[in-house]
């Protein structure tokens, strides 16, 4: 018997996938599909597929074709399935030429031409539409943005705003955009979304006014620097059946998530402590964004990052909360601590731009620790460890570019399902950071 093997996602079932399955199944006696989890799609940077799991087995198996269903779920597979079910012809479409030769040494290597004129993104984009996006600031961040924007369904890139309007020109034109504006209420008219990625303080008038006039938005961190302001803006959103996410990138990657679940799932026994820190070294300058005297500073720069695990693992029911830091000749924080104390356990989220220090994340429990080496927020791989090192474990995750894609393709599902359920980084956890900041700049800054 000639065994013939195939793999997809096979999201929003289409003719072109039951022709690919009925030219893969002619080519011998007996086809395994293997149908993608989502987590593996999301590791090798396939966003926003739509149908379930379950829903993506069931269609597969109403086509008719195929004679046993697996799931693939990690890098590697494919070799092992060829071995285990002795697979004489391996099949993929047309577009992958090239890349799966390395199996020849396992079978027969076939490339099936797609059905032309169809595909589960055109099928994306007629049911749930192109949000077409704007970016507001045309910075470092933005220009990061506009290069992961390219990796998620669903969403287009259309315009770009900056005040100074020779900026948002040769943005637009260098990144080829239909649209430049240097008047934000003309550039929110052809757009459906925002992305901000703009100066702190500038934050909640941008926000503000794109909810006013219908607009989903993505707002760097932090959103804003008071817990006032960050309730209002959510406040407004639900009014408006719009949604508004901060742009916590770290949160929504694959690594953190992973860590959390195994933090939670106890391996690690009762956390007792979360010790947290971002620092980068930025020269001293009264001009430069990150020491304004009014908004700048390590810990309204970089405190985000290093809050998240902190609020994510032990919430927000602190008994207690107090700072350390030291100033910058202006006045504001170059170096910055605060420091936790919860019914049963502690926390400390350090920050610095005149100080550096070592970039981790360490989780600590009654059974062992978690460990991630700097920089922990680009989060590729952590460890946990043990008492006894024979039984440490390492894992590892993609984080593929600059990361911004994970957050991108869930601003855009989210648009696109509002049932969706963002627990990655919800609105509560915003506020809560919000207040974290606005407790730090009354503690250690006059007339904030």
């Amino acid at each position: 018997m000639k065994k013939v093997i195939t793999y997809g996602s096979f999201d929003l079932f289409h003719e072109g996938h039951f022709n690919l399955l009925k030219r893969a199944k002619a080519l011998g006696d007996m086809l395994i599909v293997g149908v993608t989890t989502e987590q593996y799609d999301v590791s090798r940077g396939k966003m926003n597929v739509v149908d379930s799991l379950m829903r993506r087995i069931d269609n597969v198996r109403q086509s008719g074709l195929a004679d046993e269903i697996i799931i693939e779920d990690h890098e590697g597979q494919k070799i092992e399935d060829l071995q285990k079910y002795n697979v004489d012809i391996i099949v993929f479409g047309s577009d992958w030429i090239g890349k799966f030769d390395y199996l020849r040494a396992y079978c027969e290597v076939v490339y099936l031409d797609r059905t032309k004129d169809v595909s589960s993104t055109i099928l994306r984009h007629e049911r749930l539409g192109i949000v077409k996006l704007g970016i507001v600031g045309t910075g470092r961040i933005a220009e990061r943005f506009i290069q992961e924007i390219v990796f998620v369904s669903g969403a287009e890139a259309i315009s770009a705003y900056n005040p100074r309007n020779k900026s948002a020109k040769d943005f637009g034109e260098r990144h080829k955009l239909t649209y430049f504006h240097g008047e934000y209420e003309k550039f929110l008219e052809s757009i459906d979304a925002v992305y901000i990625a703009t100066p702190h303080n500038t934050h909640y008038d941008y926000t503000h006014k794109a909810l006013k006039m219908g607009k989903h938005v993505l707002c760097e961190r932090p959103m804003v620097l008071t817990e006032h302001e960050a309730r209002d803006l959510y406040n407004t959103a639900d009014k408006n059946k719009l949604v508004l996410m901060e742009a916590v990138k770290t949160a929504y990657t694959p690594g953190f998530i992973n860590l959390l679940s195994i933090a939670r799932g106890g391996r690690i026994g009762t956390i007792y402590d979360v010790e947290a820190a971002f620092t980068k070294l930025v020269p001293y300058s009264s001009r430069a964004r990150e020491y304004d005297a009014t908004v700048g500073g390590s810990f309204t720069e970089l405190a985000s990052n290093s809050l998240l695990p902190i609020i994510k693992l032990l919430g927000y029911n602190y008994e207690t909360l107090e700072f350390e830091s030291f100033q910058a000749k202006n006045g504001t924080d170059m170096y910055a601590k605060a420091m936790f104390k919860y019914k049963n356990a502690i926390a400390t989220a350090k920050t610095g731009l005149g100080v550096k220090s070592e970039g981790q994340l360490l989780v600590s429990g009654t059974k062992g620790y978690i460990l991630v080496r700097s920089p922990w927020w680009i989060l590729k791989s952590f460890e946990v460890c043990y008492e006894n090192p024979e039984e440490n474990e390492s894992f590892s995750a993609p984080f593929p570019g600059f990361g911004l894609r994970y957050e991108i393709a869930d601003f855009v599902r989210n648009i696109a399902d509002p049932t969706h359920q963002n627990f990655k980084f919800t609105h509560e956890d915003s506020i809560f950071m919000s207040s974290v900041i606005e407790k730090f700049l009354k503690a250690t800054r006059q007339g904030v």
